[in-house]
């Protein structure tokens, strides 16, 4: 998978190649990646042009043509005669950050390593790991690529050591760069904001710098860690795209430079605003992973190996391969107004409807009857829950429920026990008031005493009843990133230092509790990024709970993320975000294209919804493996129509939402993508929309299981009949023959 051969490494397997060369016995440039190569040969070598005012280093000063300006590099250095965007800057002990790295040395071993304190990808794989010196001796970089035969996912690292006898800086340490020979691209991001995550964003790449980043020392809701770079041609099903995924959670930059000279600079890793880290001689310091992707079959062979490789290679536990349990979450339907009768009440009407995981938001604890109070106090409400969390676990658990609970370990509140004996604890700045969001302050967890307390508290409340289910929030951004225990010189290193924290804690708890499925949460889909999936198999992927919303929302995320991982309610009507009203058909099969579940006070439903409720729920027990677990495709994506496909080796279920009726429209056809043309597809179920308001079940519409071959479905395709309403929502679920 890896070979070495006239000064040239060449990482191939069946799915891309990507060479490295050595030039001039110590730089390291960027040749190729792209479709897999039998071998690389070099037919298009780098020309020698004297580009204007573009310098040389001093053993080349002479020589005009050979510039780090012009030459594309593989971890590329700040000041040395190259002017684009660096992928690192130290600063050294004399307070210059000019320095050159040459290379020294490499080794090809089988495995892929862990990264200490780091989530990181992990399997079968072979791994090039490429020694760098800096050429006065100050330090070390060590490149590690990881290259799996099963997946077009190239991992990538780097380590910086401290080899000299003083204390060094790090300013900027990006995980990859990546330098491309032309600029003919289309930048593909995922932008939004607080309940309006993921939107997927194309534009071409223009001369400049593009920058996609975060300083909220979360991955946040306004910019995932991802990027794609596709051919202008390039849609769903064909075309070349590249794409680019941080395994981190915290704050991060991407930047797209377009230079003078036609070429593109991908630059991705932490973000130098908010970082700086000090090394000791000796010490080491670990940038996150980023998983690269290459696909040659567009957007959707790109999100298809993204999804099996997150599943494979990165997200672990007994809970990563199995379907995941249909839910009722008290928030949107209590809020803080609850008490042990009323969750009752939504575990005998969750029992009855075939639902089977209860859900206790926020409000369970402390004095908690609202956000202003008690974040921190992990103990039991007693007004609320005389019995404790045990006692009501029991009464959910008698009723063949699993029990799952809320918690936001990371918060703390001013009116709360934990405040009043320990405010240093919070991040602030000294001689400031601290800024306040949703009425908390963050634990600065760069602390030891903080994260042990935090582990105890969690730890107590996880032992104290069968607790099945996890959901782990976080909600608000990060301000006043000074932590007490660091000296002067490292406070930069707060907001990195918090998240390595976090992963300790969250490395801890998962593995002491291995039977309790855990989904991450930040105000909804704030810290939805492959960091997180390392610990915790599903994320909460909106607090949007609008069907109409969410088709977009869930769309950008599956861009990057399995759909196991994204969890999907149905909410009540008006809907709490937008006020909009939608049927319930459309509301269940958008939530039903997640971790499926019911986000509303299910004991006020009609008796005709009950009735739909429970349809919907057997069908989707019988179709969950095939969404959870099957490959995802995209048919139609955005404006006015979404369609999408879930199939594995036993089932096909295709889904088709138009949001508006319009009149004189033609009749959709869909044709579905990635069948055996040579199988027979046998249609067990359709479902056609009904009219808004219209009463009386979902419709079912039998086609005496008429079979079709694979081809014709994908070539001649499904006809949506048409109909008059907005808000539409159909289902076609075949079985393989």
């Amino acid at each position: 998978m890896i070979d070495f051969e006239n000064e040239r490494f060449h990482l191939r397997n069946d799915f891309f190649s990507y060479v490295i060369e050595i030039s001039r016995g110590k730089y390291l440039f960027h040749r190729y990646w792209g479709k897999p190569l039998k071998e690389f040969r070099d037919s298009a070598p780098l020309q020698r042009i004297d580009r204007g005012f573009s310098g040389q280093l001093a053993d080349f000063e002479n020589e005009r043509t050979f510039s780090l300006d012009v030459l594309p590099q593989e971890y590329p250095v700040r000041g040395r005669t190259d002017f684009r965007i660096p992928a690192y800057t130290v600063e050294l002990e004399n307070g210059t950050n000019i320095s050159e790295l040459n290379y020294a040395s490499y080794k090809i071993f089988d495995g892929k390593p862990a990264l200490k304190n780091l989530p990181a990808s992990f399997g079968d794989g072979q791994t090039l790991e490429i020694e760098l010196r800096d050429a006065c001796g100050n330090f070390t970089v060590f490149l590690s690529y990881t290259i799996f035969a099963d997946s077009p996912i190239l991992a990538r690292s780097a380590r910086f050591v401290n080899t000299s006898g003083k204390k060094i800086k790090i300013r900027n340490a990006a995980s990859a760069a990546i330098d491309f020979s032309d600029n003919d691209f289309e930048i593909i991001n995922l932008y939004g904001g607080h309940a309006a995550e993921r939107t997927i964003q194309r534009r071409k790449v223009s001369r400049g710098i593009f920058e996609i980043s975060s300083t909220r020392g979360a991955s946040s809701h306004q910019h995932s860690p991802f990027i794609a770079l596709a051919g202008p041609t390039t849609d769903e099903f064909k075309g070349e795209v590249y794409a680019a995924s941080l395994i981190y959670s915290g704050s991060f930059a991407i930047k797209v430079e377009a230079e003078q000279f036609g070429t593109t600079r991908l630059v991705i890793g932490l973000n130098p605003d908010v970082f700086s880290w000090t090394l000791e001689q000796g010490e080491e310091f670990q940038t996150p992973e980023v998983a690269l992707n290459f696909s040659a079959d567009g957007l959707n062979g790109l999100s298809q190996s993204f999804h099996k490789f997150y599943r494979e290679h990165l997200m672990r536990g007994k809970f990563k391969d199995k379907v995941r349990p249909i839910l009722v979450n008290n928030w949107e339907a209590t809020y803080f107004d609850f008490n042990e009768e009323k969750i009752i009440a939504l575990a005998d009407c969750a029992k009855d409807l075939g639902l089977e995981l209860l859900v206790l938001d926020d409000g369970w604890f402390g004095k908690r009857n609202d956000d202003n109070s008690s974040l921190g106090d992990w103990f039991v409400n007693a007004e609320k829950l005389p019995h404790g969390l045990n006692g009501l676990a029991d009464e959910v658990h008698k009723r063949g429920l699993k029990f799952g609970l809320w918690v936001e370990p990371e918060m703390v509140n001013v009116d709360s026990e934990l405040y009043r004996a320990h405010p240093d604890w919070i991040l602030h700045v000294p001689n400031y008031k601290p800024s306040f969001s949703r009425h908390q302050l963050i634990l600065d967890l760069s602390r030891e005493d903080v994260r042990d307390y935090i582990l105890n508290a969690m730890r107590k409340v996880f032992s104290s009843a069968q607790i099945d289910y996890i959901k782990w929030d976080m909600n608000r951004h990060m301000t006043e990133a000074f932590s007490a225990k660091l000296p002067t010189e490292r406070q930069l290193e707060t907001q990195h230092r918090y998240m390595l924290g976090l992963y300790e804690i969250m490395e801890k708890l998962t593995a002491e509790f291995p039977d309790i499925l855990f989904e991450s949460c930040s105000g909804g889909g704030g810290r939805f990024d492959a960091g997180i999936l390392y610990y915790m198999p599903q994320t909460w992927t909106s607090d949007d709970t609008d069907a109409v919303c969410r088709l977009s929302i869930q769309t950008g995320t599956g861009l990057a993320f399995p759909i196991v991982s994204q969890g999907a309610h149905v909410s009540v009507t008006p809907n709490h975000q937008v006020g909009r009203v939608t049927p319930l058909q459309m509301r269940t099969f958008v939530a039903m294209a997640g971790t499926f579940g019911y986000e509303l006070d299910i004991t006020k439903m009609s008796d005709v919804e009950k009735s739909d409720v429970k349809t919907y729920v057997e069908l989707y027990k019988e179709i969950r493996p095939t969404i959870q677990l099957g490959k995802f495709t995209r048919l139609l994506t955005g404006g006015n129509e979404y369609a999408w496909q879930f199939a594995d080796d036993s089932r096909v279920v295709v889904m088709y939402f138009k949001i508006l009726a319009q009149p004189a429209e033609p009749i959709r056809i869909l044709r579905l993508a990635g069948l055996d043309a040579d199988k027979l597809y046998t249609l067990k179920k359709y479902l056609p929309p009904k009219k808004l308001g219209v009463d009386g079940g979902p419709q079912k519409i039998s086609f005496a299981e008429k079979s079709f071959y694979g081809d014709e479905l994908m070539n001649f395709g499904l006809a949506a009949e048409k109909i008059e309403t907005d808000f539409a929502a159909y289902m076609w679920v075949f079985e393989v023959q």
